[in-house]
């Protein structure tokens, strides 16, 4: 057993490898640096895997990664092959629920307390809830039903005041006010001045913290939590471990219901560029990456929508809880009451925007591709049912690398294309994009209904951005290449790895139609039709599940009209898609240019012509 100055060196070792191993792999620094005491008194009171840790998110648990096993293995920490950057059931038995979205624990914790009540078996599960995920809706609707069935659950509300960027919202003002309470200072001043009179030793911090924690407990309001039916425990410094671990012990060995343990906590605590700025530090990228050769699409986006916010007093956009990661932070600064935040809350933001669809205001959602996910059942009941006019801007459309499988965005063209009503387009490069966010403006300015805009994640292609914004034809293709022996549809990103595919085909003596879909629904069913009569062979290519995506839009568009073609569709096969690099992961499921072309010679090697070797020069 580590003697307390063992285990206060062991916080600052864990720091020092953390700052210093995910910068060479990229990785969430601030918040794990932000639970490096509350992991430790965790796994001191608490017998994991017996007893169930349920994060959320699993950004906050590299630290419990590295106390389970997996230390050695930080050097492949969101590598291709390596360890996930969030908790992976797959990976370790101490991983028992897999967290990369953000209000889950709590919903989760409860069905596996109700499981041990079930199976009558005897262990402890505890949700470790923070970095703002306590203000998604389905964090209250866990804690809602386990105070109503007084499950034994204990809650950790790591409390940083932070998800990615600062929390907002009347949660974070209430839990703020709690921590800043002036009996909670009081509390605090009287503690010390008695301390101070008392000589040091072991015993008298433990008197400290009794006395504290005995002032605290009578001077502050427990508050909603109370309310809810827990047992409230708290707040506690995060950061002084053995008042963390004490509190813990005090949740464990409580035998009536559920417990709520509020801790305070620093993102970025104990290296100071985190602490001083945890908004960058909250994720790195791998250092010495190459320098890009254009602008980010993120970027493109934002300044698009600049534009459309200084054309038109109608237009407002909003995050929940991405300003900084879908590039709108300055945006703020410049439209401070039409710019809205509104929480890690996907399904709130997108009624929102459809209440303010219905007042004339025309609203830009921007959201992550797999953060729209979430929000599902409101795209389909408050916005597409009612026809209303809502611009969907989804970054990170595709495969999005080092976050891993919790956040491809490779599903969104299936779940929307369904949908009555909806557009839905993707751009070969960010002078498209610039042209399709305009596009989707003016479409939903026009009340036209909803359209949503992919555009994947990382740099553009550095073509030049300076065209005059212009609408781009709703349900019409570009033709990039003409040939006469197959077909390549390319949606969205693959158009580019499509081109250099045809060159690398027209080597062999087989020439390619390239054409650059733009849109996945409404199609271009005049182009299509009218190339497939004419070559009867095509290729679709999507960074996106072929189960309902675009080929499948293009091969049901076949099967009605009756075209008779051969086809084939290159996209991401029935499987999840694990963490590691785009480029790999674009190799792996043949989306690169070889790729392409290797499945053209596969499915038609009839058509590979070997060309007569040219004379030589003189």
């Amino acid at each position: 057993m580590l003697q307390r100055d063992e285990l206060l060196a062991l916080c600052q070792e864990i720091r020092e490898f953390t700052v210093e191993s995910v910068q060479k792999t990229g990785g969430h620094i601030s918040s794990s640096l932000g639970t490096v005491e509350l992991t430790i008194a965790l796994h001191r009171v608490f017998d994991s895997p017996r007893d169930k840790l349920v994060w959320d998110t699993g950004h906050q648990a590299y630290v419990h990664k590295m106390l389970t096993g997996r230390k050695d293995r930080f050097h492949t920490l969101r590598q291709f092959g390596g360890i996930s950057g969030f908790l992976a059931r797959d990976e370790s038995e101490h991983d028992v629920f897999g967290a990369g979205h953000a209000g889950t624990s709590i919903s989760a914790a409860q069905g596996m307390a109700i499981a041990r009540d079930l199976k009558r078996e005897d262990h402890h599960v505890v949700a470790i809830i923070g970095d703002g995920a306590l203000t998604a809706g389905m964090a209250f609707e866990g804690l809602n039903n386990i105070g109503h069935m007084h499950t034994r659950v204990i809650v950790v509300l790591n409390d940083n005041g932070m998800s990615i960027a600062p929390n907002v919202g009347a949660v974070s003002r209430m839990l703020e006010a709690l921590r800043t309470a002036t009996p909670y200072r009081g509390a605090k001043q009287i503690a010390r001045q008695v301390i101070d009179h008392m000589p040091g030793s072991d015993l008298a911090e433990e008197t400290r913290r009794r006395l504290f924690t005995s002032l605290k407990a009578l001077l502050i309001p427990n508050l909603l939590f109370e309310q809810l039916g827990f047992t409230y425990l708290g707040p506690v410094d995060g950061h002084d471990l053995f008042a963390v671990e004490s509190v813990l012990e005090k949740a464990r060995d409580f035998g009536d219901g559920p417990v709520f343990v509020h801790l305070h906590t620093q993102k970025g605590q104990g290296y100071g560029p985190a602490e001083d700025d945890n908004v960058k530090w909250h994720g790195v990228s791998a250092t010495g990456a190459a320098k890009p050769a254009g602008p980010q699409y993120t970027a493109v986006f934002a300044d698009t929508v600049r534009e459309i916010l200084k054309a038109d007093p109608r237009a407002v956009a909003i995050t929940a809880a991405m300003p900084g990661g879908t590039g709108m932070q300055a945006l703020f600064k410049e439209f401070p009451e039409r710019l809205f935040d509104v929480g890690i809350c996907e399904q709130h933001a997108v009624t929102f925007a459809a209440g303010l669809a219905t007042q004339d205001i025309v609203p830009i959602v921007a959201v992550y591709s797999t953060f729209l996910q979430r929000g599902f059942d409101q795209v389909v009941h408050d916005v597409a049912v009612q026809g209303l006019p809502v611009v969907f801007a989804m970054d990170r459309g595709g495969i999005v690398g080092d976050d891993g499988r919790t956040h491809q965005g490779v599903y969104d063209i299936a779940f929307l294309r369904i949908l009555p009503g909806m557009t839905l387009m993707a751009p070969k490069d960010e002078a498209e994009l610039r042209q399709m966010v305009w596009t989707a403006y003016r479409h939903a300015a026009a009340r036209r209904g909803p359209i949503g805009v992919r555009f994947p994640r990382g740099t553009g292609t550095g073509v030049p951005l300076d065209a005059p914004l212009a609408e781009v034809p709703i349900g019409v293709s570009e033709t990039l290449r003409e040939g006469t022996d197959l077909v390549i549809l390319a949606y969205g990103h693959p158009v580019s790895a499509a081109l250099e595919a045809a060159e690398a085909l027209a080597r062999d003596g087989l020439e390619a139609t390239v054409v650059n879909a733009r849109f996945a629904k409404p199609l271009d069913a005049e182009r299509i039709l009218a190339l497939a009569a004419a070559t009867g062979r095509f290729v679709t290519v999507e960074e996106h599940v072929v189960a309902g995506g675009f080929g499948s839009a293009v091969s049901e568009l076949l099967a009605e009209r009756g075209a008779r073609v051969e086809l084939e569709m290159i996209g991401i096969p029935d499987e999840h898609v694990d963490h590691g690099a785009q480029k790999l992961w674009r190799r792996h499921y043949g989306l690169d240019a070889d790729g392409i072309a290797a499945a053209v010679r596969r499915r038609w090697p009839q058509l590979v012509r070997t060309r007569e070797p040219e004379e030589s020069a003189g």
